[in-house]
């Protein structure tokens, strides 16, 4: 898909396959009638890195890559991630805020151009059972993107056996691929 097609999403549908060592997420468009539409990435990380990367690529054959984030530093609690294109040009950024997410999972996401960005779980009853009982992490989750008091994008974890996301668009210059890089870092980041 090219990049302007991929910029005029509205709407996307994340789903993670755990595979052995690694855990791969396939990102879809949405049809009008609500329903999943084409490939239009596949991302895929190695469990256990010592520094954060994952590579997001145009379909799961894994020849030509559409973007990419990685950790600036190792184990960091508060670790800032890089977003960059396929060509290693910076996209963006997003850091989670370790503070903050004590209590309720927050992030800050950076495009040039736009105000920075900041995403918290919707609820805060949900966000306290997910940490403190650890049999309760299958819960599914809300987080909202915004900007200046307006939201931005969306991020929506739904009900099932394996992990699957519903991601909304708000706001039409938010890079898509700064949003695909979020959304799949909340589930492969999200627990540590």
């Amino acid at each position: 898909m090219q990049l302007e097609a991929l910029q005029a999403q509205q709407q996307f549908h994340i789903r993670q396959r755990l595979r052995l060592m690694v855990n791969q997420y396939q990102v879809h468009a949405v049809n009008p009638d609500g329903s999943e539409g084409e490939l239009l990435a596949f991302a895929q990380q190695k469990r256990l890195a010592f520094k954060e990367q994952v590579t997001i690529y145009t379909d799961e054959s894994k020849q030509h890559a559409l973007l990419g984030f990685k950790a600036r530093q190792r184990l960091d609690l508060g670790a800032t991630y890089d977003v960059t294109d396929h060509a290693g040009n910076p996209i963006g950024l997003f850091r989670k805020d370790f503070a903050q997410s004590l209590l309720r999972s927050t992030w800050h996401v950076e495009q040039s151009g736009l105000p920075q960005v900041t995403g918290q779980e919707r609820s805060m009853p949900v966000a306290l059972l997910r940490r403190f009982v650890d049999s309760l992490s299958w819960l599914p989750y809300h987080f909202d993107f915004v900007a200046d008091g307006q939201p931005v994008f969306s991020v929506i974890k739904k009900w099932g056996l394996r992990d699957r996301y519903v991601v909304q668009i708000h706001q039409p210059q938010v890079d898509r691929r700064l949003v695909i890089a979020m959304a799949v870092a909340l589930d492969a980041l999200q627990g540590r």
